[in-house]
Parts: structure tokens; C-alpha cells; sequence
């Protein structure tokens, strides 16, 4: 089927057709997110259209999102697991794949939901493990409707501002998905390597202490010590 067939049928199914569309992409992946959301964005005519088109797509992404919090809360971990293990071939989901989700929860579990709701495949299937752990739901809806908002917005703008233009949305989507993607990992290795640099720093007072946390002796002026700390006895 055609862009335009596609972008056709969207057309006729408006804000509810949105909605559902969103809602079964985070149960049956059959395209990549960032295609349905420009082709979901080109079939917004007015601008002013985008906010309840964008409400309409997260909504259906947190109800999904919710959904499999719910089925993972539900089955467990144990069954959880066999699930995977038998059937997650079929949608994409390997059970190394869910292993690594279910590990990235051992972080913080709100920048994790947020983050992993802009990072593809991983904000499918995040909400399996978090459900199993049995996240608080009034930290995790808030994070993961923060993070699909992080998704959509650029997507389905993109999608309607190429509405009258002769960019290729596949193309255009894949590039700015891999933009997006590359400015998370940044960020995430830019706070990591902040937080390793602050636990590195000595703690206040600790530069005054020698060796076995004996306070050092004071240097005098114009002896050896001025530009090094002294240590006892020196």
C-alpha cells in the first residue's frame, strides 16, 4: 500500500481512529512508531489540530503502556518469564531483550520509565517488567506519559510540515528517530559522568586530614609546604 493510501486511511478515522492506532502499535509493532506517527501527523490538515491529535496518540500509547503494566503485574515474574521465553518471538520481545529491560530498573526507576518511552522496543515492553516489580502507579504513569509525549511531539509535527512537501516520511522518521536516540545517549553518559566525578571529589574537610585521618599540621610560611600539603611530621 501506497504513503498516500495509508495517509488516505487515516484521514477517515479522526481523533478515535488515532487513538486506537496508537493503543495497538504498542501491542502489534507491524511498522516502526516514528512511520505511524508522520503518517498520523499528515493527515492533520489545521495546526491547530496537533494538540488533540497528539493528546489522541499519547493517551493511546499510556492505555497501552497500562496495559501491559497490568499484564505483567498480573502474570508475575515467574510466568512472565515462560511467557516470553515461548511466545516472544512472535512480537518482536527475546528474552535477553526483556532481561535487559527488567536489569535497567535496578536505576532510577522514574528516569528510567521517562527515558525508555523514547527509546525503540524498549517503549513497547518497558511497562511488562515495571508491572511485574510492581512500580508505584503514581510514579509510573506520570513518567511514561511524559516520555511518550517526548516521542510524538516531534514525529507527528514533522508529519505536518512534510504534509505538502516531497520528503519520503520513512526516511525523514528514521533519521530523526536516530537523532533522537544519539541526544539521549549523550545526556544519559553526560549525567553519568557527572555523578562519577562528584562521588571521585573528596568530602568536605577531607583534604585537611592526613593519612589514618590525622589532622594535618599546619605549614609555615615560606617552607617547603606552601604549594603541597604537609603531611605529619614533614
Amino acid at each position: 500500500m501506497a504513503s498516500s493510501d495509508l495517509i488516505a486511511f487515516f484521514l477517515g478515522l479522526g481523533l478515535p481512529g488515532m487513538f486506537g492506532i496508537a493503543f495497538a502499535e504498542k501491542f502489534v509493532p507491524i511498522i516502526p512508531s516514528y512511520v505511524m506517527l508522520m503518517l498520523l501527523g499528515m493527515t492533520v490538515t489545521d495546526a491547530a489540530m496537533l494538540l488533540p491529535a497528539l493528546l489522541a496518540t499519547a493517551t493511546g500509547s499510556l492505555a497501552a503502556s497500562l496495559g501491559w503494566y497490568g499484564v505483567g503485574r498480573w502474570l508475575g515474574e515467574r510466568r512472565v518469564r515462560a511467557a516470553v521465553a515461548r511466545f516472544g518471538k512472535y512480537v518482536f520481545l527475546r528474552p535477553r531483550t526483556y532481561e535487559r529491560l527488567a536489569a535497567a530498573y535496578r536505576e532510577n526507576r522514574f528516569r528510567v520509565t521517562l527515558i525508555g518511552q523514547t527509546v525503540p522496543v524498549a517503549r513497547i515492553y518497558l511497562a511488562l517488567p515495571a508491572g511485574v516489580l510492581k512500580l508505584r502507579p503514581a510514579a509510573f504513569v506520570p513518567a511514561a506519559a511524559i516520555g511518550i509525549l517526548l516521542w510524538n511531539t516531534p514525529f507527528l509535527t514533522l508529519g505536518h510540515l512534510l504534509r505538502e512537501s516531497a520528503y519520503d516520511p520513512v526516511e525523514v522518521g528514521f533519521w530523526v528517530s536516530v537523532a533522537l536516540v544519539a541526544t539521549e545517549v549523550g545526556v544519559v553518559a553526560g549525567i553519568r559522568l557527572l555523578f562519577r566525578i562528584r562521588k571521585r571529589r573528596p568530602p568536605v574537610g577531607a583534604a585537611d586530614l592526613g593519612p589514618g585521618n590525622v589532622p594535618r599540621r599546619p605549614a609555615a610560611i615560606g617552607s617547603r609546604c606552601d604549594l603541597a600539603p604537609c603531611l605529619p611530621g614533614s
